[in-house]
């Protein structure tokens, strides 16, 4: 038995040893996966339009509840001028007026995120549940 262990000893191994390959490959995909992750722009970026070209008086569609606001958060719920605060009381009155149940709303690209987010938890208050942003 000694003599034959012997031998296998000196024999060159043929095989593959793929473990320090295979720490590599996952050191770089961690290393991809981390720039990948600070290479992405966080959070919502959206870039709204420019609500000047609009006007409250011009809506584009008779039978949709346009909402326009401007650079200063002031809201135009088919040409009736309200606040955040305001548009709740605005949009039952509308509701109430127009049997269709699509929002059109336009934004400045200036205007305060607080306001568009207050608009649309006024429509969903009310029932209103589609909603759209209008782009140019």
């Amino acid at each position: 038995m000694s003599l034959l262990s012997a031998k296998q000893d000196e024999e060159v191994m043929a095989e593959i040893n793929i473990t320090p390959f295979t720490d590599v490959l996952l050191v770089l995909l961690i290393i991809f996966m981390i720039l990948a992750a600070l290479v992405a722009p966080p959070g919502f970026e959206k870039n709204l339009p420019n609500a000047n070209s609009h006007s409250a008086s011009n809506p584009q569609n008779h039978n949709d509840i346009n909402v326009i606001v401007n650079d200063k958060g002031v809201i135009f719920v088919d040409a009736t001028k309200t606040d955040a605060q305001g548009v709740y009381g605005v949009f039952q009155q509308v509701v109430k007026k127009k049997p269709n149940k699509h929002v059109s709303l336009t934004a400045d690209a200036k205007a305060p995120y607080g306001v568009i987010i207050s608009i649309l938890d006024a429509a969903r208050a009310v029932g209103l549940e589609d909603v759209g942003f209008v782009t140019s």
